[in-house]
């Protein structure tokens, strides 16, 4: 990825990937900056700004093409042939994010899970071989697995993103409510589904003061 490019940036040209794609289901050829942003909750001179690392430009009476936009941001998020996937933890939240990705049109796939629970192991959950830690390293490997994905308690979270980044993995995604200690060439993308419910129950509270108000 261009260092120069922000992880913010391609958080949001993921988000309007599935705009557009929702806008290609339902029939649309063609939108407007001004459209996408308030489907996006931005700003259009943002989108703008957003759309022209793509170096997408659009027609001042069409808008941009949709399909286009959409080849766009595939070439430039997606790897050619895109990236493999390794799981840690296969409790709940581990097998519904299996279940999410089964079947999926992606480019991400979740292709080894791995759980320290025996009865867990040997088996195939939503499509995928879930191994014991002991074959970690060398499924990981055979795969050519790029990306991890951590969802096991806190208290095993470092150890295990300390045991991927040693067989060459350099992008975590971790579920694990704790701050991991990270190399800086690694990139970590922290998912902390409390402080995320948290922030939706204070800015609900708030929105019922204001509408009390009026």
């Amino acid at each position: 990825m261009n260092k120069a490019i922000s992880d913010k940036v391609i958080g949001r040209l993921g988000q309007y990937r599935r705009l557009l794609g929702r806008l290609a289901e339902e029939g649309a050829r063609f939108v407007f900056s001004h459209d996408l942003a308030s489907m996006a909750r931005v700003t259009a001179a943002q989108v703008r700004r957003d759309l022209m690392v793509l170096g997408a430009s659009g027609n001042p009476a069409k808008g941009y093409s949709v399909s286009g936009l959409l080849e766009d941001i595939e070439a430039f998020l997606d790897a050619p042939d895109g990236q493999n996937v390794a799981l840690v933890g296969v409790g709940n939240l581990g097998r519904a994010l299996l279940a999410f990705f089964a079947g999926r049109s992606t480019k991400l796939r979740i292709v080894a899970a791995f759980d320290a629970n025996p009865e867990k192991t040997g088996r195939v959950i939503h499509g995928c071989r879930c191994y014991g830690m002991d074959a970690l390293e060398a499924e990981i490997q055979r795969e050519a697995v790029t990306v991890g994905v951590i969802a096991v308690p806190a208290d095993a979270a470092q150890e295990i993103a300390e045991h991927l980044i040693e067989t060459g993995i350099r992008g975590l995604l971790n579920f694990a409510p704790v701050r991991l200690s990270v190399p800086a060439n690694v990139y970590v993308e922290d998912i902390d589904m409390t402080v995320s419910m948290e922030r939706v129950a204070y800015m609900a509270r708030q929105n019922a003061v204001s509408l009390e108000k009026l």
